[in-house]
């Protein structure tokens, strides 16, 4: 028996997600982080700071240190990672775990080293990388090492890649920086500018999941919500209805269709009659957008199919990996 932890860790942009070794999905919290304003102090990270988003006194600022894939504050994010290892460690801290890390394929060098060394500041003994889209290929089981074509799709929430991927690598890909987060941002936006008001992170989240969809509803469905008057400041109530949230999500998902477009432009043709009979692999929190495999499969031409738990494919591959890091060496680095 080893006492060396072995770990896989999903860092999003949304959420942060890690797998053990026996165990399987052990934390799945948001990525944000409650600072002191003055120090960086961190007082709290994952659900604890995001019961506090929106809810601080001005010496207590609320942080998401990872936006599109990639760390935008470095000693934030290495304060959020000792926080979520120190939960799941336990007795095993002191020894450091041994951590097979997803990184966005299209993040460049410094940025993909910048997710290493903030794992490995974090307290880990050892951090392999590994692209997200090998690691979601293994978590919905496709077989990477045949000669085949297959590809997957994630939908992130900072980031869209599309990859395609034969004989135990990515032959081809395509990253678009916006995912989930700038449906939301436009959801936002939408309602500023449209109804003056102002309305929170969670008001947002549920108007995305309760009236978005890809494709227009035959029965328009409504939903009321709360927020702040940004005329008055007082507060205010609207219903809005599914007809409108999906004019203002389409522009986003046009991106994702071009992403893909872009990708299999760049496939050599054998992979891409592979792709046209085996489909397109969804996975990712974003894919859950209701209707998004309809609409897909209608602009791109090809199947598209949404993997079994879309959001934990990618650190359930990881987690194959880092269990079998002899078999998938040449994956990661």
């Amino acid at each position: 028996m080893t006492w060396i932890r072995k770990l896989a860790i999903d860092l999003g942009t949304s959420n942060c997600i890690m797998w053990s070794e026996n165990e399987g999905i052990i934390l799945n919290e948001p990525s944000i982080v409650a600072v002191e304003a003055e120090n960086r102090k961190v007082l709290a990270a994952g659900n604890e700071a995001k019961k506090m988003e929106g809810k601080t006194p001005d010496y207590i600022e609320i942080v998401k240190p990872i936006s599109e894939g990639a760390v935008i504050d470095y000693e934030v994010a290495v304060g959020m990672l000792k926080w979520f290892l120190r939960e799941v460690m336990g007795s095993f801290w002191f020894l450091g775990p041994e951590v097979v890390v997803t990184v966005a394929s299209g993040l460049t060098q410094v940025e993909q080293r910048a997710v290493l060394d903030a794992v490995a500041e974090a307290g880990a003994r050892k951090v392999n990388l590994i692209d997200t889209p090998l690691a979601a290929a293994i978590g919905t089981k496709i077989p990477i090492a045949e000669a085949f074509g297959n590809m997957v799709v994630n939908m992130g929430g900072g980031v869209v890649e599309a990859a395609v991927i034969a004989s135990g690598g990515v032959v081809t890909s395509k990253c678009y920086r916006g995912g989930g987060s700038r449906i939301d941002e436009a959801l936002a936006e939408y309602l500023k500018k449209k109804y003056s008001m102002a309305i929170g992170d969670q008001t947002t989240e549920l108007v995305k999941i309760k009236l978005g969809t890809a494709v227009k509803l035959k029965k328009t469905e409504m939903l009321s919500i709360g927020g702040r008057d940004l005329v008055y400041g007082l507060p205010k109530n609207i219903e809005l209805n599914s007809d409108e949230i999906f004019e203002v999500i389409r522009p986003m998902l046009d991106e994702v269709i071009l992403v893909i477009k872009e990708t299999l432009q760049t496939t050599p043709p054998e992979l891409v009659a592979d792709i046209a009979d085996r489909g397109i692999v969804l996975i990712g929190a974003a894919s859950k957008l209701r209707n998004l495999p309809l609409l897909l499969t209608r602009e791109i031409g090809v199947a598209v199919h949404l993997a079994l738990e879309p959001e934990n494919c990618v650190v359930k591959g990881a987690g194959m990996a880092m269990e079998n890091l002899e078999i998938y060496r040449k994956l990661t680095r």
